[in-house]
């Protein structure tokens, strides 16, 4: 049989638009192929007591399966152009906010009604972090919390399976054009389609640089964004977190003009392992139930490092380092600010001893022997300056996670449609594509082309 449609992936891309084309037109054949498992066999194996770091699974199910990296995350869906991706370039501003608005209100009837909308609107943040050389950035912020998230991609999934097929576990091997649409193989065979959809998410970034190669479709380098995650008391960011939950907030450095970010804040939260292309690295999770919620708020630092020729290849120097901890440590490594600050290694001991317990079992390190010299002074840097509108930030304490690696795909050669310029109905989108770097752009791609083929169909 011949599909209409074959998306690749079922992280949030290929899961809105496989919704948007069955409301578009129901009638359509679509199939998604997924390397990861359905969300009910997504499963850890750290449990913190019998495993306690991670073990590679062949497919890890933080990463891969349905809903993507962004099932077990926090569930937060920025609205804004200001960061996120830069989707706003193809389809315009207007659209993209609308389009984000859309995929909020798909949530909420899905389970994640009560949830609370965040906004920097007007708040008296944005003069504090200015007085102090920061700049936070316009955002609305809908958080889902990792739990109700998780409701809302099951709803979702329950609404969807008997409309769409779905082959879970299935890896695609590669694409092949043919003179009226697409053959997808896996590892069984191969089936053939109109359109092809590819949303293979941030950890499909090796696999879509093969493929671009194989089809010979333009891309250009991106970025790679590579730091830490911070972990303190809740209460020091209390004041920002309650009101804002999530702010994103920019400080360029003194020393390099480099710019350092915090990205996914998770008040109350925990900090977890994440395993990309057998590369151990951390993250954040938090959850909107108290009964799950901790006394502790993780959120990253990030130094993005963009590349020009003749280096091209970005991911492969975030791997370096995240290989270069996972040698020196097992995998994930943590370090008190104040021992890094001193020169020296934390230890078992001085963890122990500090005023912050950590929420994930990671190798008392030293960072200073991972991280490049310019990065780990950029994030000190950082951390001395939002130490200035959230007193406590700079403590001996505080703990630094290492490393965090945000991986993205070399940028995709699209036109406005999201479609590649080379090859007529097939698409690229998400965070696989290097056009997005959130839950909410990319669903709203999602949403974007499956619209634009349920008018060409």
């Amino acid at each position: 049989m011949k599909y209409d449609v074959i998306i690749v992936g079922a992280g949030p891309g290929g899961i809105f638009s496989a919704y948007e084309l069955v409301q578009k037109n129901d009638k359509l054949k679509i199939a998604v192929f997924e390397s990861g498992y359905s969300l009910e066999k997504r499963h850890c194996p750290i449990d913190g007591v019998k495993v306690k770091s991670c073990i590679k699974c062949k497919t890890c199910a933080i990463m891969n399966g349905f809903g993507g990296a962004g099932a077990f995350s926090d569930g937060k869906y920025n609205i804004t152009n200001d960061f996120g991706g830069t989707l706003y370039e193809y389809i315009g501003k207007t659209q993209a906010i609308e389009l984000m608005k859309y995929v909020d209100e798909i949530n909420l009837s899905h389970g994640g009604e009560g949830t609370k909308m965040y906004s920097t609107a007007g708040t008296k943040f944005k003069k504090l972090c200015m007085q102090n050389k920061l700049k936070l950035l316009d955002a609305s912020v809908r958080h889902l919390g990792t739990d109700i998230n998780y409701v809302v991609l099951e709803n979702l999934y329950n609404e969807l399976k008997d409309k769409v097929e779905f082959h879970f576990h299935t890896p695609v091997t590669r694409l092949e054009h043919l003179e009226d649409g697409y053959r997808v193989y896996y590892k069984d065979g191969s089936v053939d389609c109109t359109n092809c959809i590819v949303s293979v998410g941030r950890s499909g970034s090796k696999w879509m640089e093969t493929i671009c190669k194989d089809l010979e479709i333009p891309t250009k380098s991106n970025r790679v964004d590579i730091g830490v995650r911070v972990e303190l008391p809740a209460v020091i960011f209390s004041h920002l977190t309650d009101e804002l939950y999530e702010s994103k907030i920019v400080y360029r450095t003194e020393k390099f003009e480099d710019n350092v970010r915090t990205f996914c804040m998770n008040p109350y939260g925990i900090v977890v392992n994440e395993n990309t292309n057998g590369i151990v690295t951390v993250n954040g999770h938090s959850y909107e139930d108290p009964e799950h919620q901790t006394e502790n708020t993780n959120f990253a630092l990030l130094v993005a490092k963009h590349f020009s020729e003749p280096f091209k290849d970005s991911n492969g120097y975030g791997e370096s380092i995240a290989r270069l901890s996972n040698m020196l440590g097992g995998g994930v490594i943590v370090q008190r600010f104040g021992d890094l600050v001193r020169g020296r290694r934390s230890t078992v001991n001085r963890i122990k001893e500090g005023l912050v317990t950590p929420t994930l079992a990671a190798t008392p390190g030293d960072l200073s022997l991972v991280l490049p010299k310019r990065i780990l002074d950029g994030i000190m840097e950082m951390i001395y300056a939002l130490d200035k509108i959230a007193p406590g930030t700079a403590n001996d304490d505080t703990l630094l996670y290492g490393v965090e690696v945000k991986f993205y795909n070399m940028e995709v050669e699209l036109d406005e449609n999201l479609e590649t310029k080379k090859y007529r109905g097939l698409y690229i989108i998400g965070d696989g594509s290097g056009v997005t770097h959130s839950l909410s752009h990319a669903s709203a791609s999602g949403v974007y082309v499956a619209r634009h083929i349920a008018e060409t169909v």
